[in-house]
């Protein structure tokens, strides 16, 4: 009676661990061992990473490690464009200049994973150059008086949090 029972729980066992390798497949994320989360459905949010030079501070939704190097992982919840939108590459952009803050390693790239899709973002030298120049521009604008509104968007004034002090909304 007990070698039943303990052959029904390692049968248990093995259709467990398949279905949690199926689910892995299908999920399309990288099968890579999860080091940060800033999903609250494990336990606390890890405390945010942080940059002093350029002044940004940020929580990636996950962190994975690949070999030597953190990778950070963003989890779109729509469906995937045909390439990643620009600003959700800027994010990942400032994703990995945080990580290289942090752990002082440069990731290779991260991953903006979509419902049906993931993509690879090479941290190149040409995207970092770009964010920094976004990031001074920011700055700038954070430092003068009365920044101007850089879209003819309703539907961005009406979703804006400063759309109450705005006086340029639309």
């Amino acid at each position: 009676m007990i070698w039943i029972f303990a052959l029904g729980l390692i049968l248990i066992a093995l259709l467990m661990l398949w279905i949690s390798q199926r689910q892995q497949r299908f999920s399309g994320l990288p099968n890579l061992r999860v080091v940060y989360t800033d999903k609250r459905m494990w336990n606390r949010v890890e405390k945010p990473l942080y940059d002093p030079v350029i002044g940004l501070t940020g929580k990636p939704d996950y962190l994975v490690q690949e070999k030597d190097f953190y990778i950070p992982l963003e989890v779109k919840s729509g469906y995937a464009p045909v390439t990643p939108y620009p600003s959700h590459i800027l994010q990942m952009v400032a994703y990995c200049m945080l990580v290289w803050s942090t752990y002082k390693n440069r990731p290779p790239h991260g991953f903006i994973h979509y419902s049906n899709r993931t993509f690879a973002i090479d941290f190149t030298p040409q995207l970092e150059k770009e964010f920094r120049k976004l990031v001074e521009e920011i700055h700038r604008c954070d430092r003068s008086a009365n920044p101007s509104r850089s879209h003819d968007s309703r539907q961005r004034c009406r979703s804006c949090g400063y759309r109450d002090i705005c006086d340029q909304k639309l």
